[in-house]
């Protein structure tokens, strides 16, 4: 089940959306392929330090951030790889590396890559590593707020 903060904005909210069940999976590209959904609609959850400030870098299961592009574009100073230790309390409720994109429930700011804008749908880790949801990017959109950064 989605964490229950998670399941309650979404529903708080209007928001259609499915639950998809599956196989234990860890990286974003292999649970792509456990739920079978397409690597471009799969949106992976990094976070990012930019100048001391932890951030969430959503962008397709099968990229990888390019921190020097985020840094530039953010007018950033300093960008880095978080370590899980580093972040681990920052999501309740979430196991470690499995956190949502919705950084506006973490307190978090959110830059998405806009190649996933550029669908309808969004799949994501509800917080588990055994589920995620696939939503409208729209609704995405509307509820996460995010900075559209090519990265």
């Amino acid at each position: 089940m989605p964490t229950t903060n998670l399941r309650e904005f979404l529903n708080q909210n209007g928001v259609p959306h499915q639950v998809i069940p599956h196989p234990v999976a860890f990286t974003a590209t292999s649970v792509a392929g456990a739920a079978h959904i397409k690597g471009r609609e799969m949106a992976k959850t990094v976070v990012v330090d930019l100048d001391g400030q932890h951030v969430l870098a959503v962008l397709p299961a099968h990229r990888k951030v390019d921190l020097e592009r985020l840094r530039l574009a953010t007018g950033s100073y300093h960008a880095d790889l978080c370590q899980e230790w580093e972040f681990i309390r920052d999501f309740p409720g979430c196991e470690p590396g499995a956190m949502p994109p919705f950084g506006n429930l973490y307190g978090l700011p959110v830059y998405v890559e806009p190649h996933l804008a550029e669908d309808e749908e969004i799949a994501f880790n509800a917080g588990t590593h055994t589920e995620v949801v696939r939503m409208a990017y729209k609704d995405f959109e509307r509820l996460a707020q995010p900075k559209l950064v090519d990265m």
